[in-house]
């Protein structure tokens, strides 16, 4: 594969994954919450990743390792973070958050450390200190956010963030099981159903269909279309690439993400949350494992995608 249509597909990918930073803010903006908004993403990205399975002739599997692995990255790697990425889009500007969700390997190392997923290596642990210098960018000086108020939400977009990288550490720890990164989300998306619809009723949350279609129920669509095909490619880009190579989708999401919520939103951000990408940008470089080293990644992306394609790459 000749590198120029990698790199062509590596920006498709991640320019269309930037682009559901300012859609989910449409579907916020609409009167949609989180867990309803989860329950519906979740039979969408089922019913396409499952009819993917079904056209290729592959059974989901239902073992309990699997079920485990399923139920782990609905509630890790969906259910929780994504609760707390919509909360957060109610009172911080969207290109913001798609900052603050860039910190997924920041948080992912020292959890990695911890388990033995990886080893110490100092310029790696600069990379951490970059993502705190770039959160300290933002909260500490008074022109970075909106208002005072919008600081009470800062902490719910990192803890979306630190949901993401515990999913995929805890992912790393637990292996694959031998299954696919569609299977292991076509399977996250079935179990998750249940209680991403219980969680909707009980938080009065609820999204009950109708037509004529609404601008948040167009984004809501969108957001969950976009995912499904967006992690697809992802995949292919593991296989064709390599996961570093791939992993570096992360500039593009933020940044693509911070550009498409100017340019459909009407954001406009100060210079130290421009400041703070450049810091943020630049603790992505160091923290991410050198590419002498084998494709061992843990996480540079929400939902595990990097993990989890990796072990695509090695079952095939």
């Amino acid at each position: 594969m000749q590198a120029r249509w990698l790199f062509a597909a590596l920006i498709v990918i991640g320019t269309s994954w930037g682009l559901t930073t300012p859609l989910a803010k449409f579907i916020i903006l609409g009167g949609y919450r989180h867990f309803g908004i989860i329950f519906w993403q979740l039979v969408i990205g089922f019913l396409m990743l499952g009819g993917w399975l079904m056209v290729r002739g592959r059974a989901l599997p239902f073992h309990p390792a699997a079920l485990i692995r399923y139920a782990f990255i609905a509630v890790m790697g969906t259910i929780l973070p994504n609760a707390a990425f919509f909360y957060a889009q109610e009172g911080l500007p969207a290109g913001l958050v798609a900052v603050f969700i860039a910190l997924v390997p920041m948080f992912a190392l020292p959890l990695a450390l911890a388990l033995g997923l990886e080893r110490p290596e100092p310029v790696r642990f600069l990379g951490i200190l970059a993502g705190l210098a770039g959160i300290l960018m933002i909260v500490l000086p008074e022109a970075s956010l909106p208002d005072k108020a919008a600081l009470a939400f800062v902490p719910v977009a990192l803890a979306c963030a630190f949901f993401y990288a515990l999913e995929a550490t805890g992912l790393g720890k637990l292996g694959s099981a031998g299954l696919g990164p569609v299977e292991l989300l076509t399977g996250a998306s079935l179990l998750g159903l249940v209680p991403a619809l219980a969680l909707a009723v009980l938080t009065d949350s609820w999204i009950t269909p109708a037509l004529p279609l609404t601008r948040a129920d167009g984004a809501l669509i969108a957001t969950a279309v976009i995912h499904a095909l967006a992690y697809a490619g992802y995949v292919w880009v593991v296989g064709q690439g390599g996961a570093i190579f791939a992993a570096q989708v992360s500039y593009l999401i933020t940044g693509t993400g911070v550009l498409w919520s100017m340019l459909i939103l009407g954001e406009r951000y100060s210079l130290w949350v421009w400041g703070a990408l450049g810091v943020v940008f630049l603790g992505l470089f160091l923290v991410q494992p050198r590419p002498a080293r084998r494709d061992d990644s843990v996480l540079a992306l929400p939902m595990g995608e990097d993990n989890i394609a990796r072990h695509e790459m090695q079952d095939h």
